[in-house]
């Protein structure tokens, strides 16, 4: 029992052991006899202690602005999509393919170089009444044109896939800082104790490790957890013990691990670890449920192109999304990281292919699914990739792409986006911005703004300074918004 406890270099005595007389049953009882019900109730039933309400850092909080989204599924693709074979239709680069031409930026270095034009290779088609040219990549995300709000003007501040990577998910192109996902978590807290309050499914993680779903300097409560797709999405999510003796052993922990907290003062790593306790407490009974998926429907597992007892692939992490946001968990990443490798395709552009049909339905899906139940209304559905790739190469016959940070392709969809809509434009090759230009740091603060909370107010005391996921920048990207 004793070594189960939360410690950070002390040590605590608790009193008989098993082995002075009792059984661990008779020493649990007699414990939680006189701690009492306040710890266990505060576990089981949060809104029963207004005192552990309070003082849970999770607890819900009110928004700084009148929300329109009360959470979020952030859809990344990890690797560099080529924003002018997929969402930017490009007609003056089809006509000058093969043409050189002088440019001034090459993967970062600045000088003059001589580039040849490629051509994309899809063609591209209206989609939806709104007419949004999609390519032929993306044919069922095409048929739900009119939900997307594509911005072709997103840019970013480097092109290597670490800094990218890192800059898309927290801000900073350099440090590690808090990720998006944790900054919602602090600034709204969450409506299900029993799950987290931000989830990543992933079969890997992407560029830059897990710091990109890390709290950093937050509280640890924040950062993401990470959900491995397959036969056991969590690890240890069935009880060995029977519920009412776990629950005696977890409530004399969670005391004992108390006390030990309030005579050292402030301890992050402290605090997230005992608060990990009470989240893996509720998870077991949470969890199971909301990563059955038994209870779907055939149309709805045809819909995402999900086979029967599948439990991995893409469409399997948009589905139990779709779960996890109806049971109150305010921020859902999926990493497309699976078996097809990503989406760096330097030597051949063709591997988009693949890449491409291992999303393209599972997202259609996903939206067609959250608009028929109500759920796209106030849910904001975000798809995007660190960077681009170049819309020309150094050598006239190359089959790939580069790295491109200057201009790319994302989108939103749902709560309090204007669907149906294009926002910003890249100029006639796709080289650069030529129209509303939108800094990853304008995209967060667009994000940020449509779940109710002021970027320049969600701050955080850390180092001597205030700090916010988009520093000293960012801009809400109005247009966007309906």
């Amino acid at each position: 029992m004793s070594n189960n406890i939360a410690r950070d270099g002390g040590r605590l005595a608790l009193g008989p052991t098993f082995g002075q007389g009792l059984s661990r049953r008779e020493w649990l009882s007699r414990g939680a006899a006189s701690l009492g019900s306040v710890a266990l109730a505060s576990l089981l039933d949060p809104a029963s202690s207004a005192a552990a309400s309070t003082e849970d850092p999770l607890a819900p909080k009110p928004p700084h602005l009148p929300p329109r989204a009360n959470r979020v599924i952030f859809l990344y693709m990890t690797g560099g999509v080529s924003h002018v074979d997929t969402f930017d239709p490009k007609p003056k680069l089809i006509a000058d393919h093969g043409r050189q031409l002088s440019i001034d930026n090459w993967q970062g270095l600045l000088g003059e170089f001589h580039r040849y034009l490629k051509r994309p290779g899809w063609e591209f088609r209206p989609g939806g009444q709104c007419g949004t040219e999609i390519s032929d990549l993306f044919p069922h995300v095409r048929a739900q044109a009119d939900a997307l709000c594509v911005i072709r003007s997103l840019n970013s501040s480097h092109t290597n896939h670490y800094e990218g990577t890192l800059g898309m998910h927290t801000g900073s192109f350099t440090f590690a800082r808090p990720s998006l996902g944790a900054w919602v978590s602090y600034g709204l807290g969450t409506v299900n104790q029993n799950l987290p309050s931000f989830l990543v499914l992933a079969p890997a993680a992407p560029y830059a490790g897990s710091q990109t779903w890390g709290a950093d300097f937050l509280p640890g409560c924040h950062q993401g957890t990470h959900v491995l797709p397959g036969p056991v999405p969590i690890a240890n999510m069935t009880p060995t013990e029977p519920p009412d003796l776990q629950s005696l052993e977890l409530a004399s922990l969670q005391e004992a691990n108390r006390e030990h907290a309030e005579a050292r003062g402030a301890a992050t790593a402290l605090d997230a670890r005992i608060r990990s306790f009470e989240t893996a407490f509720g998870m077991q009974v949470a969890a199971p449920e909301a990563f059955d998926l038994r209870g779907e429907t055939a149309a709805t597992l045809a819909q995402y192109g999900l086979a029967p007892d599948s439990t991995q692939g893409f469409a399997w992490q948009c589905l139990v999304a779709r779960r996890l946001i109806e049971r109150g968990v305010r921020f859902v990443e999926l990493i497309d990281t699976g078996s097809s490798g990503n989406w760096d395709s330097h030597g051949n552009m063709q591997d988009h292919v693949a890449l491409a049909k291992n999303v393209d339905q599972p997202i259609a899906g996903l939206l067609a699914d959250l608009r028929q139940r109500g759920l796209l209304e106030d849910t904001l559905v975000v798809w995007t990739t660190e960077f681009g790739r170049t819309p020309y190469h150094e050598n006239a016959d190359a089959a790939g792409r580069e790295h491109h940070h200057q201009v790319f392709s994302s989108w939103l969809a749902g709560a309090g986006v204007r669907a149906g809509t294009v926002y910003g434009a890249s100029d006639e090759y796709g080289i650069g911005v030529a129209e509303d230009g939108c800094h990853v740091h304008d995209f967060h603060a667009t994000i940020l703004h449509l779940m109710g909370l002021d970027h320049e107010r969600l701050t955080f005391r850390h180092a001597g300074r205030d700090y916010r996921l988009t520093d000293v920048h960012g801009k809400v990207a109005k247009g966007v918004l309906a």
